[in-house]
């Protein structure tokens, strides 16, 4: 599909318009296109020749002809016009956090900065200091964005990248030649960014499963092509790596290359304890070949149960399995329900009735609709009114429900002082009360996140380090204070699922669990196809350590009121 290439060209070019200053209207416009093009599950190019674009909400006229213009010619002339006015590496800061379009345009046009080393020169010489507007205090943020940017150049997010193997996997997967085939590295160990992607493949004739790889769609460059080898580049610009073994190699090689090194390097040193040796081919003792064909043959020839990929990073997951306590790891499949999606009451695009259709076909028992509220005026924060409105609708599509139960929740701003953007009256109706930080990000953020979950009617804090992982830091804060205010107010903590947040992180979510913090697996859906990042959520979640009971929405609805939810009968 080509889906992300038009979603791609159209955040570009919102980009360039907004560097240039043109009409925010005409940007939002293509920043909307963006995100519906995204998370479209057709093929655009389906819709686009059964004349259905404008059919779906927020795809006009103009958007639509650009769309197809693509389609038919491969360039959008817009674009293309656009983009020789503006140096390409000028667009790519704006993916540095603190630097919005005017500060770019600024710099560009008054120091003739174009791309990120000129960034780094006036930043480091204190032009941009001295522009209007400007200062060192701002400078210093932008110094420490840069560092923050450079360090994840490179590196992809697990929500980009699992999608892109998946999809060659499955070409993959379809050949008569190919007999296994999975993820390796910290692609398949589901961290939250993953460098080249790697893939396993077994079968029978290694050439010919390359020569298939090399010809895929999706390639547009070929690095090596070779017996048991291939390397492409996508044309999304990343490089996956093909492997081709024996089948009765492929349980030695998938653990092989899955990894970590750190526990890879422990495995090792297990297996010349019992004078075995253990490599990508096998385990042996001698020259006799002793496992190889299943990983879990590898784990028992040195004496241990099979360990899942998630947590093998050397972080005691070797200790625990000789010692027969490896934790049970929550499955996607014990997940019950959502606790925070967006409805396009405030910032999101479907209805209520659609959410709860497609929570159905999911298999949940409930989903928590978590709108805005009034602080947040540029996500369409709810006034009591449409509080009371969007209430209303939620009710009608419940009485037409069997099986499922739409609550009625929100996601509600704690203000500078730590108060809460809805008062109590208010507060003590909903089923679910999310309380998020948005603004202030350095202001006193431990304090108001505790004392917001002081309050009797806060259930989950939502996002609660505020990261974005390419692009912010995330709240001053002290998290572990958080943490233990958490347990001492019976409060959840969210681990948010979208892609760029992964908040709380793995490492902040086993400290949790240590203190008994009860974790909420939420997607913050704002259109339905994201409802489907809660597996990166439940991959965060597995490599913390966390099982079913760790988690608040493992639970049936009808057992979520005894972990404190109000939920209304």
């Amino acid at each position: 599909m080509k889906n992300q290439q038009v979603a791609a060209i159209f955040q570009r070019l919102g980009d360039i318009l907004e560097i240039k200053g043109e009409n925010q209207f005409k940007v939002n416009a293509y920043r909307k296109a963006t995100r519906l093009i995204s998370d479209l599950t057709e093929d655009i190019e389906v819709v686009w020749r059964e004349g259905r674009l404008t059919k779906i909400p927020g795809i006009g006229k103009g958007i639509a002809e650009r769309i197809g213009e693509y389609l038919e010619t491969g360039e959008i002339t817009t674009y293309e016009e656009a983009k020789r006015e503006i140096p390409e590496g000028l667009v790519d800061l704006l993916n540095i956090h603190d630097i919005g379009p005017k500060t770019l345009a600024l710099a560009f046009k008054k120091l003739g900065v174009r791309d990120l080393q000129d960034l780094k020169e006036v930043v480091n010489d204190g032009r941009l200091a001295a522009l209007p507007g400007m200062g060192e205090k701002k400078t210093d943020n932008i110094r420490r964005g840069i560092k923050l940017y450079q360090a994840s150049q490179g590196r992809l997010l697990l929500g980009v990248a699992l999608p892109l193997v998946e999809e060659i996997i499955s070409e993959l997967e379809g050949r008569k030649e190919v007999l296994r085939v999975l993820p390796a590295g910290s692609l398949r160990r589901m961290k939250e960014t993953v460098g080249d992607i790697d893939i396993l493949a077994a079968g029978e004739s290694g050439e010919e499963i390359v020569r298939f790889f090399t010809q895929l769609p999706h390639v547009e460059e070929v690095l090596a092509a070779g017996k048991t080898r291939g390397s492409i580049i996508t044309h999304e610009g990343v490089q996956v790596d093909l492997r081709v073994v024996e089948a009765g190699s492929f349980g030695a090689a998938s653990q092989y290359f899955t990894g970590s090194k750190a526990h890879n390097i422990r495995l090792r040193e297990m297996s010349k304890a019992r004078g075995l040796k253990i490599n990508e081919y096998g385990v042996f003792r001698g020259e006799t070949k002793v496992a190889g064909a299943e990983e879990t043959e590898v784990y028992q020839s040195l004496g241990l149960p099979w360990i899942p990929p998630e947590i093998r990073e050397d972080a005691g997951e070797l200790e625990a399995a000789l010692e027969g306590r490896l934790p049970e790891l929550v499955e996607l499949k014990d997940i019950k329900g959502d606790f925070h999606v967006h409805t396009r009451y405030s910032d999101g695009f479907s209805s209520p009735a659609d959410i709860a259709k497609r929570g159905q076909e999911m298999g949940y028992e409930y989903i928590v609709l978590c709108d805005h509220s009034p602080l947040a005026r540029y996500a369409g924060g709810l006034s009591e009114e449409r509080l009371r409105e969007r209430a209303e609708e939620i009710a009608r599509v419940n009485s037409r429900l069997k099986g499922f139960r739409l609550l009625v929740g929100t996601e509600v701003d704690i203000r500078a002082d730590g108060s809460l953007d809805y008062p109590d009256s208010i507060l003590s109706e909903f089923d679910v009360v999310v309380a998020a930080i948005h603004s202030g990000f350095k202001h006193n953020v431990t304090e108001r996140i505790c004392r917001a979950m002081e309050s009797p009617h806060v259930d989950i804090i939502a996002h609660p380090t505020g990261r974005l992982i390419s692009s912010r830091e995330g709240y001053v804060m002290d998290i572990e204070q958080v943490i233990k205010t958490a347990a001492q107010t019976n409060t959840a903590l969210e681990i948010n699922a979208y892609h760029e947040r992964l908040d709380l992180n793995d490492i902040n979510c086993r400290r949790a669990k240590e203190l008994g913090v009860k974790l909420a697996i939420s997607t913050d859906s704002h259109a339905l196809s994201q409802l489907e990042m809660m597996r990166f959520g439940v991959g965060v979640a597995r490599r913390a350590w966390l099982g079913p009971g760790d988690i608040l929405n493992t639970l049936p609805l009808n057992l979520i009121a005894e972990c404190g939810l109000r939920i209304a009968e």
